[in-house]
């Protein structure tokens, strides 16, 4: 089973290929996804790597955590679910001024 990875501080210009790359050192790389920002598509500097064994994920982890990687150190430790957001404003709703 697939073990997901958060990778922290990737440089911006990283492509996923060259991450994968790096990744595949320590084992088999399922899928690799550099998360981008929708309205500009640039990198935010993190992203997440797939793992597909528990072991080739702790190796990952181990060769990586704290290591430079085209000149930023990375951040790099087992993924959590992402948490429950309260809702953001909504903008388009017009409210009283009276209140």
């Amino acid at each position: 089973m697939a073990k997901t990875l958060y990778v922290g501080g990737i440089p911006y210009s990283t492509k996923e290929e060259a991450l994968k790359a790096a990744f595949e050192q320590a084992g088999t790389v399922e899928s690799v996804k550099v998360v981008t920002d929708k309205f500009s598509g640039r990198s935010r500097g993190f992203g997440f790597v797939d793992m597909s064994t528990d072991e080739d994920a702790a190796k990952a982890i181990e060769m990586w955590n704290g290591q430079e990687f085209e000149g930023r150190k990375l951040i790099v430790n087992e993924a959590r679910p992402m948490e429950e957001r309260p809702p953001r404003k909504d903008f388009n709703r017009r409210e009283s001024r009276d209140e």
